[in-house]
């Protein structure tokens, strides 16, 4: 019944995850160094603009060779990520593409020219250029990355919350109806300024992590100190933001993918005044058995936390996995949420009709279609319009499919939290001990500035994995299940490049830490 849009080798649906989920990963490891370092050498550029101290000039100079070693590095895992939606998803590209295409292009077509133009300015116009107007290119470069991670993040979001969008029977394709939705939706707002003040975090953490090693090595002493110091500020700041942002964007998913919230709390059944787990005993390597109800083992929770965080109010009612899976829950809004198998039957209903739909404009594109085919025609246009919301359950075969891996979400989402609170501490303390200038160079500040750099990507690739895996098995939330926007491709040619992309990927990644370590070593160039 469902099989129509199938016929598609299952290892292959495998393979294209893994090869997207290894290339966004490697990608991300590159992009928020940019995003981090941008902000930071604008920084010290107007301190340059401002003081003219050729320190300034030397510190910014020195912070930006770096900057240009990674930005060269993520735009080569960039746009192979993005080819990806053709070749490895091209009937999720062919369904969405109208929309999913938009905020790509204009990435490409305004946000990267933006930034790879004033690049060029700020590395080779020290000497052409006034100063007012090479400061004018550093932070423009910065600002064109970031604008250039709104857009994808735009998009990004749209597969999380669809919005603006109406599907039209006649081609087979969701179209775009408003791109102020889509833009500027609630989801896609709180979802960027999350993903950008986590990527200052990280370089804030690189710049420190820097300049602990120069005091380690009792060298560039001047370059450190100060580096610290903007470095902490930026970190601290990025930090207590980042903590703000994920309030919002776990009020947010409470609201839009509320499965994904119980997943991250191991929340089997819910209620009111729900407390937020701190820790609890699950089983890392595989699914807890979630429909017996229950909570975790050893599980010791913040009161009415959670109530708050996902609805405002600390008696709020926030659903369980069980509770999800069964429906007819309370909303918000005062009614009860449709039963599960509900939205299976009226995907099913959906996804029949568009079947018949598609035959009966087959024969009409071969004057085959009599008076009774039109009249039937829009019948089921009627029925599309009224069963597309729930088109992507059409699919779902058991409900357990609708849950996701557990712990991975529980426990990504806690290592998250406890690095993003650590560093809270962590840059206050650097900031004190930098500014009195007492044990600026004690050694378990340094070796703890240095070590600290690692677990700053462990927790942002933490926070993209629980927002990727947590809305599985949707490639689009209630719209479209990953397994039906593969591409209908053998799985030994996505093995292939998934294989050339981990050899390509490691050595870049290899590359850079070689390049970034020498020029690391060689210090600052002087003038």
């Amino acid at each position: 019944m469902t099989d129509f849009l199938l016929n598609i080798d299952t290892a292959a649906i495998d393979w294209a995850r893994a090869q997207f989920a290894l290339t966004a990963i490697y990608h991300w490891l590159f992009v928020p160094l940019t995003l981090g370092l941008a902000l930071i050498m604008g920084i010290m550029e107007t301190c340059y603009y401002r003081t003219k101290k050729q320190f300034w000039k030397d510190a910014t100079r020195f912070w930006q060779k770096l900057f240009g070693i990674n930005f060269a590095m993520g735009i080569a895992t960039g746009i192979i990520l993005e080819f990806e939606f053709g070749t490895n998803w091209s009937n999720y590209s062919w369904f969405v593409g109208d929309i999913f295409g938009a905020p790509l292009a204009i990435e490409g077509i305004i946000a990267f020219f933006l930034e790879s133009t004033f690049v060029a300015v700020m590395f080779f116009g020290w000497q052409k250029v006034s100063a007012g107007f090479h400061l004018a290119a550093t932070w423009l470069t910065g600002i064109g990355a970031t604008f250039s991670a709104w857009w994808i993040l735009v998009a990004n979001a749209w597969m999380q919350y669809p919005v603006g969008c109406t599907f039209n029977p006649d081609t087979m394709r969701n179209e775009m109806t408003s791109f102020a939705e889509v833009a500027l939706s609630p989801f896609a707002v709180n979802k960027f300024c999350h993903t950008v003040t986590s990527a200052w975090i990280i370089g804030a953490l690189f710049v420190v992590a820097v300049s602990c090693y120069y005091l380690f090595r009792k060298r560039e002493k001047e370059l450190a100190i100060e580096s610290i110091k903007i470095g902490s500020i930026v970190g601290l700041a990025a930090s207590l933001l980042a903590i703000h942002t994920g309030d919002g964007s776990a009020y947010q998913i409470s609201k839009v993918q509320p499965m994904k919230l119980a997943a991250m709390e191991a929340l089997y059944d819910g209620g009111t005044d729900q407390g937020l787990t701190a820790i609890a005993l699950v089983n890392p390597f595989s699914q807890p058995e979630y429909e017996k109800g229950g909570e975790p083992p050893m599980r010791i929770s913040i009161p009415y936390a959670l109530s708050f965080l996902a609805t405002r109010d600390i008696h709020g009612y926030v659903p369980g996995v069980n509770d999800i899976l069964k429906g007819g829950y309370p909303k918000a809004d005062g009614t009860k949420e449709m039963t599960m198998d509900e939205k299976i039957k009226n995907g099913r209903q959906a996804v029949i009709a568009l079947q018949e739909f598609r035959h009966l404009n087959a024969l009409e594109r071969q004057n085959q279609l009599g008076g009774d085919g039109c009249q039937r025609r829009e019948a089921l246009k009627r029925v599309l319009n009224e069963k597309m919301p729930y088109f992507g359950y059409g699919f779902i075969k058991e409900k357990s499919q609708l849950v996701p891996y557990i712990p991975l979400c529980f426990y990504s989402f806690r290592i998250m939290v406890g690095l993003g609170t650590l560093f809270v501490v962590f840059f206050m303390a650097m900031l004190l001990v930098a500014y009195r200038k007492k044990d600026v160079t004690a050694k378990w500040m340094l070796i703890t500035g240095m070590a600290l750099l690692p677990l700053g990507y462990i927790a942002s690739e933490c926070g993209w994995l629980v927002a990727e895996f947590g809305r599985q098995p949707w490639a689009i939330q209630d719209m479209m299940p990953t397994w039906v926007g593969v591409s209908n491709i053998g799985s030994g040619s996505i093995m292939i490049t998934f294989m050339i992309f981990l050899a390509l990927f490691t050595t870049l990644l290899a590359v850079e830490i070689s390049i970034l370590i020498k020029a690391i070593k060689k210090g600052p160039d002087r003038e």
